[in-house]
């Protein structure tokens, strides 16, 4: 938390994407931390400490978001994790969610209130 706000942390690089979920979060009281790349992704987290994680699968590479998953597990992340994809359906294929701990996937273009609501339930009990 950060002044009594949650701190979700957004991992995409799509800069308007960004804006958005910025412009959503902030007006519901959520913190946002953002970066554009998996590496930025993982300074940002070490900063921040996030009380949830949001990841886009494909960025800068294809594998980027399983990648970043997989660091932030390596540093014994305990905040939910869920990834976001354009993929639908293909991202099983793709992605092993046991594997990789996640605690769900977001199909692009995100809802927000779907998001919200998930917010609600995970963070505002804590």
């Amino acid at each position: 938390m950060n002044n009594g706000k949650h701190v979700i942390l957004y991992v995409d690089d799509d800069q308007d994407l960004l804006d958005a979920m910025k412009l959503v979060l902030e007006a519901n009281g959520y913190t946002l931390a953002t970066a554009r790349t998996a590496e930025e992704g993982l300074q940002v987290y070490k900063e921040t400490n996030p009380d949830l994680v949001v990841v886009d699968l494909m960025m800068e590479e294809i594998d980027a978001g399983n990648a970043l998953v997989k660091e932030l597990q390596a540093l014994g992340n305990t905040a939910p994790v869920y990834m976001l994809s354009s993929m639908g359906d293909n991202l099983t294929v793709a992605t092993d969610y046991s594997e990789l701990g996640l605690a769900g996937v977001f199909q692009k273009p995100l809802d927000n209130s779907q998001l919200l609501k998930m917010l609600e339930t995970k963070l505002r009990k804590s």
